[in-house]
């Protein structure tokens, strides 16, 4: 008897985390013309000749630092994220494919359409942008165009109601003198060429402003993870924990709402590498609001939204 399904699907990551294995994933994520939109033809060179070779072993050393026994931490959190859901939806085929590497979309929706009457794919993206969720629709429409995508959650008010209970208890375990919320960037040029990602990410930091029982004054928006020589969304992370350090204030709290699992990112770039930069400027404490992960709250919402989406088709 067929049912609905539900694919979530998040970025990925390399199958270990060896020279080898992030090479792997690495050219596979930044081939990837969604990712980086400079023409193949002077792109490619750049990527196999220069940035592989010198970038697959540092970042080889990042996920040995945060790798588990059950694996990527992004991987392991996504699975546990989809069991919840799975619960939540006992009746659904609830299942779990990544961007890049393994488990592939086009595999597990082919799978999924054989097995299921209707198949609904999530992005567990909360904000649409090219460089992540249009690689995901890219996937899908190789499968089947028809297939229903939910692109973005960010701005839903029950995910901001969990994600703003989620920062309000960290928040009130300490004095802390600033609170950060910290996007992924994305080149400042995709941005002028239409896409609406810094649009929503302001929008989710609007929200969460006026659910949260912070003073005003003490919350600033930020964005991460930026690669390459030019210019991304701003203002940086990390030149402004450097600047909050100076300025005395050295006890903060990050929230990372773009990363829903704990990952490189959160784990790695802001746990460790943004901790060791803002220590040595002066700063005390750097501490992270956990990612939702399997948060029973947050995998109801999905469920909800699932339900939501095929009530309306």
């Amino acid at each position: 008897m067929k049912q609905n399904g539900l694919l979530l699907v998040n970025l990925g990551s390399p199958a270990a985390p060896t020279t080898a294995a992030v090479k792997h994933y690495l050219s596979v994520f930044l081939g990837d013309h969604n990712v980086v939109t400079m023409p193949p033809a002077l792109w490619q060179p750049l990527l196999k000749g220069i940035i592989l070779p010198l970038r697959a072993w540092r970042s080889a050393t990042f996920y040995q630092d945060i790798w588990t026994k059950a694996g990527s931490p992004l991987i392991v959190n996504s699975q546990r994220l989809a069991t919840r859901v799975q619960d939540c939806l006992p009746d659904w085929d609830v299942r779990l494919a990544m961007t890049y590497e393994q488990p592939a979309i086009v595999d597990t929706l082919t799978a999924m359409k054989r097995a299921d009457d209707q198949v609904t794919v999530l992005s567990l993206f909360p904000h649409f942008t090219q460089s992540t969720t249009q690689s995901i629709i890219d996937q899908v429409r190789a499968v089947d165009p028809t297939i229903k995508v939910i692109d973005r959650f960010g701005t839903a008010p029950a995910y901001l109601k969990v994600l703003a209970d989620q920062i309000q208890r960290a928040w009130e375990q300490k004095q802390y003198d600033r609170l950060l919320i910290s996007y992924h960037g994305i080149p400042a040029a995709m941005v002028k060429h239409g896409d609406p990602y810094q649009e929503q990410t302001t929008a989710t930091t609007a929200k969460l402003r006026q659910l949260l029982d912070i003073p005003d004054g003490q919350v600033k928006m930020v964005y991460q993870s930026k690669f390459g020589p030019l210019p991304w969304l701003k203002p940086y992370l990390k030149n402004t924990l450097l600047q909050e350090a100076q300025l005395g204030h050295r006890r903060i709290l990050i929230a990372a709402p773009s990363f829903v699992t704990d990952c490189l990112e959160t784990l790695e770039e802001d746990g460790v590498q943004n901790y060791q930069a803002f220590r040595a400027s002066g700063g005390q404490e750097l501490d992270l609001v956990p990612a939702l992960n399997d948060r029973l709250e947050f995998a109801q919402f999905i469920a909800d939204l699932a339900r939501k989406q095929v009530g309306a088709q």
